[in-house]
């Protein structure tokens, strides 16, 4: 079992930094894959970010080229620093967990979930 713990989110101006940290509990932290998705009022759950055990990453290219996923495999903890924020950016942020060795992007292949983070970017 894996339990993991969002921190880090709230509100921000458009053009505004934040960064997210998703803390796990378990000693098997370093072989999980982890992502971040989020989900805005009305809309779907969409992948936002991915990284796996050997540091392999992916990006929705909605965010390409202003958030980066990292991981501290040390403090088994998974890191969203979110950059250049837009108001479309606005969501609750969840962390999640695989036990697949890829960097996956779909929900389903996550194990494990947190309770989510609510991100606010205003114009």
């Amino acid at each position: 079992q894996v339990q993991l713990v969002e921190s880090g989110g709230g509100l921000v101006q458009a053009g505004g930094s934040l960064r997210l940290s998703c803390a796990a509990s378990g000693r098997t932290f370093s072989t999980y894959a982890m992502g971040w998705f989020r989900q805005a009022p009305g809309k779907e759950r969409e992948f936002v970010s991915a990284i796996n055990w050997s540091g392999g990453t992916r990006y929705a290219d909605s965010v390409k080229g202003r958030f980066t996923i990292s991981r501290d495999n040390a403090k088994n903890t998974v890191y969203l620093q979110m950059n250049s924020l837009k108001p479309e950016d606005t969501a609750v942020y969840s962390c999640a967990a695989s036990q697949s060795p890829w960097v996956v992007t779909t929900p389903p292949a996550y194990n494990y979930w947190g309770q989510g983070t609510q991100v606010t970017v205003s114009s």
